[in-house]
């Protein structure tokens, strides 16, 4: 247990840093994420073979999948509606300058980024955060504390990203989300073992929030 929560801070809080102060540009942060959040836990899983990664990409069935559809779509519907309920409270023009001073997106690029964060992005994540952190946990301590440690982690871990695009009121809401949003990621892959239902609901909660960087980008009306 100890070993894996002290990579996955280490992780964490490198990331944070790269995010929050380096800002290399999205590429180069694509780059090192990739290292911090899959190769480093494969080498430290590999080292004294203390876990296996195996079964997480192997579907648990079509009924599964599909529920895991339909909780997406829900959530792609949810987050919207909040959206247009907080739309007079959130400055997209001020996160639009910060995503093309600090990385380099822009409206000639975000579509491409967009579909990194939803595909791609988001199984980076998934597997460090549920396959290595909280699957690895659930076999090694208490069930909530494996819930809570890997939650909390993961919300943390966006802290450096969206912490100067809200107010403090909206930044709450954004981090009490994200760690409920853990909570039921880690609920998914409790039931199946693998990390790919939980990954289809990831993916359609980044689709959606891609969904409102689209309007903020003017690409779509």
């Amino acid at each position: 247990m100890k070993k894996i929560v002290v990579l996955s801070l280490f992780s964490v809080v490198l990331m944070s840093l790269v995010d929050g102060f380096i800002n290399p540009g999205y590429g180069a942060k694509s780059l090192i994420k990739v290292f911090l959040f899959l190769v480093l836990p494969i080498v430290g899983a590999g080292y004294g073979r203390s876990q296996s990664f195996g079964n997480l990409f192997t579907p648990t069935g079509k009924k599964a999948v599909a529920r895991s559809i339909a909780l997406g779509l829900a959530v792609y519907g949810g987050i919207m509606v909040v959206y247009l309920i907080l739309i007079p409270y959130i400055d997209l023009q001020a996160i639009r300058v910060a995503l093309e001073e600090d990385l380099g997106v822009n409206r000639d690029n975000f579509i491409l980024v967009a579909l990194y964060i939803s595909f791609l992005n988001s199984l980076l994540e998934e597997f460090f955060f549920r396959g290595y952190l909280f699957l690895g946990l659930l076999q090694r301590t208490g069930r909530w504390r494996a819930y809570s440690i890997s939650a909390l982690l993961f919300a943390a871990y966006h802290v450096a990203i969206i912490g100067s695009w809200f107010s403090p009121v909206i930044f709450v809401l954004a981090m009490a989300g994200l760690f409920t949003g853990g909570l039921i990621f880690n609920y998914l892959n409790e039931r199946s073992g693998n990390i790919i239902n939980s990954w289809v609901v990831h993916l359609m909660a980044n689709l959606a929030i891609n969904t409102v960087g689209l309007i903020m980008f003017n690409l779509i009306p």
